[in-house]
């Protein structure tokens, strides 16, 4: 089967660790993924590496993709340079395409009015109530929420943030997101057992496909 590609929005002060467990779960399950820039121009992360944006932000159509990740940046908190990126998660939004924040995106969400009808999370509910946004009544105190299409986390969270994604795109379900997550959240040696039991089952699944249509 072909995948949409996954967009991660990068611009400068990228907060580098908290896309890292969704992207590497997403490319290992079959979803490309694509780095969208407000250019093409190389823009440097927090931790500073340098990264050129596969595409620039107004050629990504949510039609072409299967969820759009927003990280936190100093730049949400400093200015409207990222404003476009909220924009466009209206976009995909509206067109129900799944759209993920983290951190201080969620801050440019809350500004952008994506939150005030749909439960959220963040760091803490009066960061996002300095934006002035009126959705303080569907803050929920949670490591990640997900509402529809959209899934929310605070900064410490990105464990949390990929959990909800892989439930909300069907990447992992049921036991196998529950063993990932302890896995990964909580070091369970016990719950690797159970991911490579998926994982081989998976392969021993797509090598019989393959041997049907090579027939």
């Amino acid at each position: 089967m072909t995948r949409k590609p996954a967009h991660i929005a990068v611009y400068d002060t990228f907060a580098d660790w908290e896309t890292g467990y969704t992207t590497t779960g997403l490319v290992r399950t079959g979803y490309p993924t694509r780095t969208v820039g407000a250019s093409t121009a190389p823009v440097t992360t927090m931790g500073g590496l340098r990264v050129t944006p596969d595409l620039a932000l107004d050629g990504l159509r949510p039609e072409d993709s299967s969820l759009l990740i927003l990280t936190g940046a100093d730049l949400w908190d400093t200015g409207d340079d990222l404003a476009p990126f909220a924009r466009k998660a209206r976009e995909f939004l509206d067109a129900g395409v799944p759209v993920a924040a983290i951190c201080g995106a969620t801050a440019g969400l809350a500004r952008e009015g994506l939150l005030d009808d749909r439960a959220h999370t963040s760091a803490v509910s009066f960061y996002l109530d300095a934006t002035g946004y009126k959705g303080g009544e569907h803050y929920v105190d949670a490591d990640a929420v997900t509402d529809g299409v959209l899934v929310t986390a605070g900064p410490t969270e990105p464990v949390a943030l990929a959990r909800e994604v892989f439930a909300l795109l069907k990447v992992y379900e049921g036991e196998v997101l529950d063993a990932w997550y302890r896995l990964f959240h909580d070091s369970d040696a016990s719950a690797f057992e159970v991911l490579e039991a998926a994982e081989q089952a998976a392969e021993s699944g797509a090598s019989r496909q393959d041997g049907q249509d090579g027939q």
